[in-house]
């Protein structure tokens, strides 16, 4: 006589039981993760930002050139001012974090091809008094640019 058996459930195959072989635990329930949406990227976190410091140290080499080229490095009051606009400009666009090296870069310029003319990096009254004119740029410039970003809206998050 043939004993007919109940149908196992459709999730877990049927294993009849053996005391010799355990049973095997249940597979556990996976529940997928919740996935958040990608965060937006700041507005001031910019590829600008990032390339201020290179790019203002070519723009740099490009005044220099075209100063030594038009002899415009005899006349250091009128070349440090184009210094300390190059400066305010670097420093609006670069991370507040990178103003010192914006300011000795262009510094190291102006003092080694204009006041010097021979890439000597010197430290006379003339060459403090361009350091000062350039960190005071690049605290203008920076300081201009954290206004900006204070008053901006920031979007909800």
């Amino acid at each position: 006589m043939a004993t007919l058996h109940r149908p196992a459930p459709s999730h877990r195959p049927y294993v009849p039981y053996t005391p010799h072989i355990p049973r095997t635990p249940p597979f556990p329930r996976v529940t997928p993760t919740r996935t958040h949406p990608v965060p937006r990227v700041p507005p001031d976190r910019t590829l600008a930002r990032d390339l201020a410091l290179p790019l203002g140290a070519v723009g740099a080499a490009l005044l220099v050139t075209v100063l030594m080229l038009t002899g415009g490095t005899a006349h250091a009051p009128v070349a440090l001012a184009v210094f300390a606009l190059l400066t305010v400009a670097v420093s609006l666009l670069a991370r507040p974090v990178l103003m010192p090296a914006v300011v000795l870069v262009s510094w190291m310029f102006y003092d080694g091809f204009v006041v010097n003319q021979r890439s000597d990096l010197a430290f006379q009254p003339q060459d403090r008094t361009g350091l000062l004119v350039l960190l005071l740029a690049g605290l203008a410039g920076a300081g201009c640019a954290a206004a900006v970003r204070a008053v901006r809206p920031h979007p909800a998050r």
